[in-house]
């Protein structure tokens, strides 16, 4: 194992969630994680970085970078990966990799394996086709550097380390008529009511619920648990829970500490917005849905009697 490069993005001055994430698949692939941070002349976000268990961080700070631009961040980290010569080159798979990654995999002859969702021995990288209808297994063949995006939720986040890494700053080559783009304001998302990626209990609900008049039950396991109330597609678009609440390929991507999923058969849409999960408690009637193959806990079974005897063990 050698050298691993992983690009950390910001958001409003942080390090965002999904860097974290590929963090941990970055430790996967190296024996020397170097966390790397792009920024304006005062890269404030690279001391953050050094807290996050990493053996080096390099912040590449230039002064056209006080705003992202993708031709200047290929550029830049082009001129970088060729002074480290790393073995792996990481992406948490954002918008913004998807507008500059390629670019940058391309000017080394690659390509950008995206939207990895799991890293097996070979290493063998498992990404989604087909909007997640199949999963298909990736081995690289050519030399070195390879370029991974790892999927938001995927990967647990990686813990803070004990100690602050060395902070080295890379400042790459760059004239003004370079960079030609200049991006607009950040994409952002509808606005939700909650935010599910930060909730660490979910009590999640499907179809298997049957009517809209079995969602109090369900309501009452969350709030006994403590937890964001959550639901699959078709809860949603049948309207007995709020659009903002979807989990899955089309709503919210999630990694709680608990999932408990209740009546749902476990589509692998859905099963990609929460196999990130720490632990995942399913309830189905159908031993044979594929949530169990996902669960580390599963009860099989009718749901109408046993999320209110859950509930009410733990009320007691």
């Amino acid at each position: 194992m050698s050298n691993v490069l992983v690009v950390f993005e910001t958001r409003e001055g942080a390090l965002t969630r999904a860097s974290f994430e590929a963090l941990t698949a970055a430790h996967a692939l190296g024996s020397e994680v170097v966390a790397v941070v792009v920024g304006g002349e005062d890269n404030q976000a690279a001391a953050q970085a050094a807290l996050r268990g990493v053996d080096r961080v390099i912040s590449v700070e230039h002064p056209l970078f006080a705003s992202y631009s993708a031709d200047g961040w290929t550029l830049a980290l082009e001129q970088l990966v060729h002074a480290e010569d790393p073995a792996y080159v990481v992406f948490p798979h954002s918008y913004q990799t998807r507008d500059f990654a390629p670019a940058l995999a391309v000017s080394f002859n690659q390509m950008l394996v995206s939207d990895v969702v799991a890293i097996s021995a070979g290493p063998v990288f498992t990404r989604p086709l087909h909007e997640g209808r199949m999963m298909a297994a990736c081995k690289l063949l050519n030399a070195a550097p390879a370029f991974v995006s790892v999927q938001a939720g995927a990967f647990a986040a990686a813990e803070p380390g004990s100690a602050a890494a060395l902070v080295q700053i890379f400042t790459p080559e760059l004239a003004p008529h370079q960079v030609r783009t200049h991006a607009s304001q950040p994409f952002r998302a509808k606005t939700s009511a909650v935010d599910l990626s930060s909730a660490t209990r979910i009590v999640s609900v499907g179809r298997g619920i049957q009517s809209e008049e079995g969602l109090p039950m369900v309501q009452a396991l969350a709030l006994a648990l403590g937890a964001e109330l959550a639901a699959s597609r078709p809860v949603c678009d049948a309207g007995w829970v709020s659009a903002d609440r979807q989990v899955g390929s089309s709503g919210q991507t999630v990694a709680p500490k608990l999932y408990v999923a209740i009546g749902i058969s476990g589509a692998t849409q859905h099963l990609q917005g929460m196999r990130g999960s720490t632990c995942i408690v399913a309830i189905n009637k159908d031993a044979d849905a594929p949530i169990f193959e996902l669960a580390d806990y599963g009860i099989v079974g009718d749901l109408f009697e046993i999320v209110p005897a859950l509930t009410a063990a733990l009320r007691s």
